[in-house]
């Protein structure tokens, strides 16, 4: 009975219960030991590997088979690269080969060249290679036909032209290795670019013939005309070898604007002395034209010439010469004319360029004169630059000719201008005027190279005939005198104004006329 009670007394002895999970001292009234550490954490599972043949795979593996799938496939249909190096920009004329780059080490089966138009929208044959037959074939006409086959898969144009401009395509094709039946397909493209140089150049005057100023400044325009290039050529001007700083336009100057201005600072020009003694004839003659209109000459006598021997070629006058730039300087500017420089350009139909450059300035006579104005023209085709030069002058010296040389009455005469003393720039324009009278046809003038008079009368014998030469630089005067000799064949005194048989003769051919139809009808 004794044992039970020893528990309950060891538990009195210690004072306390030991708390829950404390661990006990294995010697008695000592504290409680600390807890122990946590437990490390459980090793990550091991990764099972996958059997052959069963259905569950990894997805990592499943992407190791993809691509071995793919390279398989590959392999089977095989391996296809085409490229083509570009090509620089290339003169009409010239050779040009076009070469296509590519690698395979499949079984080839064709190469075939094409030309892109309209945009890449149609493709046209040009030339084919068939590796099966080994056979080449070009499939332009006979006519065009201008391809070579080099090799395999390069062509060669012996002379390009400016119609061969544009994008080729060439497509390379193998055989598929897996169903020996299927085609594989690549391709590379190329642009070739044809340069052409310009055909011909020239310089004109915009609106010619005209006729020359003489009581203010007009504006004046020379036009260089470049054709046949491609692309656009530079073009620009020179006077007497310097090139002009011309102030560049969009739109052309106004007809009416007047002189033209520019707001840059002008350098001045050696200054020009002026004659007194030719400012008081201008001033003289100006007032002379303002009076009495154009000079008159006495009426000359209307009798007919019977010595043949007297005149044998036309007589010419000799009336002093008026070079009207040189009488009427009232305008001339101390300052360097001021350029203004516009282009056009106009696309032919070959895929070649106009180009149009205008140079405009304000015109003086005096300055301008006997100037060089050349137009020179640069372009990537040209080795050295390409030009065309013109030389302002005013007509001096007309040289007449008249034909028949001894006209006599009822002829047709024609009075022609046939040059000058010298060379004369821009063309010039002409004006005739009978001194004193009317023209043959009544009229006050008539405006041509040629004046033609036709079945001249006895009554213009001795008339005198002006001609009045004129372009933007200046004028000049010359005058002939029509002589007119007795036609054998029309008796004196039977011929009308018109140089028609009147008279007796011609009241008694009427006559005879009348009487025959009268007795015909009786």
């Amino acid at each position: 009975m004794g044992r039970p009670a020893a528990p309950h007394a060891a538990r009195h002895r210690l004072g306390r219960r030991p708390e829950a999970g404390a661990r006990l001292s294995p010697w008695r009234g000592a504290p409680p030991l600390p807890p122990p550490p946590p437990p490390p954490p459980p090793p990550p599972p091991r990764q099972r590997r996958q059997l052959p043949g069963t259905m569950r795979a990894a997805p990592s593996l499943r992407g190791c088979v993809c691509l071995l799938l793919a390279a398989i496939l590959d392999r089977a249909r095989g391996y296809l690269t085409v490229n083509i190096e570009p090509l620089p920009p290339v003169v009409a004329g010239d050779a040009v080969t076009l070469k296509c780059n590519f690698k395979t080490d499949g079984r080839m089966r064709e190469i075939v060249w094409y030309r892109v138009t309209d945009g890449g929208t149609i493709k046209q044959k040009i030339f084919t290679f068939d590796a099966m037959f080994s056979t080449n074939f070009s499939h332009m006409e006979s006519y065009r036909r201008r391809e070579d086959l080099v090799y395999q898969s390069t062509v060669r144009l012996p002379e390009v032209r400016v119609s061969d401009n544009g994008p080729y395509e060439c497509h390379v094709g193998i055989y598929d290795r897996a169903t020996r039946e299927k085609v594989v397909l690549a391709s590379g493209n190329i642009f070739l670019n044809v340069m052409a140089p310009p055909t011909s150049i020239e310089v004109v005057a915009a609106d010619t013939p005209a006729p020359f100023s003489r009581y203010q400044a007009q504006n004046f325009t020379l036009v260089c005309i470049v054709s046949g290039g491609k692309p656009a050529p530079t073009v620009y001007f020179k006077r007497d070898g310097e090139p002009i700083d011309a102030v560049p336009l969009s739109e052309p100057p106004a007809a009416s604007s007047g002189p033209l201005q520019d707001s840059r600072p002008f350098r001045s020009l050696l200054h020009r002395d002026l004659d007194e003694t030719k400012m008081q004839r201008s001033l003289s003659l100006l007032d002379a034209e303002t009076r009495g209109g154009r000079p008159s000459t006495e009426r000359p006598s209307r009798s007919l010439t019977p010595d043949p021997s007297s005149v044998i070629q036309p007589t010419t006058e000799s009336i002093p010469e008026t070079v009207v730039s040189r009488e009427f300087p009232r305008w001339v500017h101390s300052s360097e004319p001021v350029y203004f420089l516009r282009h056009s350009h106009s696309p032919g139909s070959d895929g070649t360029v106009e180009v149009r450059a205008l140079l405009t300035w304000t015109l003086n006579p005096q300055i301008d004169n006997e100037a060089l104005f050349s137009c020179e023209v640069k372009h990537p085709a040209l080795s050295m630059p390409m030009q065309a030069e013109v030389t302002l002058v005013a007509p001096k010296g007309p040289k007449i000719m008249m034909t028949p040389s001894r006209a006599r009455v009822g002829d047709t005469v024609r009075i022609l201008v046939h040059g000058f003393q010298n060379e004369v720039f821009p063309e010039p324009m002409f004006t005739w005027t009978r001194v004193g009278s009317r023209l043959l046809d009544g009229s006050a003038e008539f405006d041509g190279k040629e004046l033609v008079l036709e079945r001249v009368p006895a009554e213009l014998n001795g008339s005198m005939y002006r001609c009045m030469a004129q372009n933007p630089l200046g004028s000049t005067d010359t005058h002939t005198r029509l002589i007119v000799f007795e036609n054998p064949n029309i008796p004196r005194g039977t011929e009308d104004s018109n140089g028609s048989a009147s008279g007796p003769a011609g009241v008694q051919l009427t006559l005879v006329l009348a009487l025959t139809v009268v007795l015909e009808l009786t």
